[in-house]
């Protein structure tokens, strides 16, 4: 079996690494000075945050999620992302794993890349206005109750969002 990265996995391993030289390395003293800064470990890190628009806007965003399963998805999806086979996001993940926080950055952590992930396959386009998109936009941390009302138009990939958060949104889609 030949495990010579394609040049495109060359390409992706290129640009991750600079990411982390430039973004990531530099920031991991900060990083721990805000996870400790007031004794509440559970809490949104502002650099994690204010990385994650670099990491989208290079192209660098939902690196995790595989084209296909080789089965009839529930609703199809047209997923935010380069859509890498697993043999292509090894490296990627393996130079994330580096540092324990780097692939939040990326929106490619656990447990949301698992939840994405079913949602893609398995969720109904309701499933999918309601719990996908914002996991996948990740603008921060959204609550339901930020998000506001979605409508579904069918059983395609249309919704649309409703309310307050939908300026959000479209910030957030025309940032990248």
């Amino acid at each position: 079996m030949n495990f010579e990265y394609t040049p495109k996995t060359q390409d992706y391993v290129r640009r991750v690494k600079a990411f982390m030289d430039r973004h990531i390395y530099p920031n991991v003293e900060r990083f721990d000075r805000e996870l400790n800064e007031g004794g509440n470990r559970w809490k949104v890190i502002p650099v994690i945050e204010e990385l994650k628009p670099l990491a989208r806007k290079e192209g660098l965003w939902n690196l995790f999620m595989p084209p296909s399963h080789g089965g009839v998805p529930v609703n199809h999806f047209d997923f935010d992302g380069p859509g890498l086979t697993n043999l292509e996001y090894a490296p990627l993940s393996e130079e994330m794993g580096r540092v324990g926080w780097a692939s939040e950055v990326f929106n490619c952590s656990a447990p949301d890349t698992g939840n994405q992930e079913v949602l893609m396959r398995y969720g109904t386009a309701e499933n999918q206005a309601k719990w996908l998109v914002p996991l996948i936009c990740r603008l921060g941390h959204i609550t339901k109750a930020e998000i506001g009302p979605i409508r579904v138009f069918d059983e395609e990939t249309r919704f649309e969002i409703v309310g307050h958060a939908a300026d959000a949104f479209r910030v957030a889609a025309e940032a990248t």
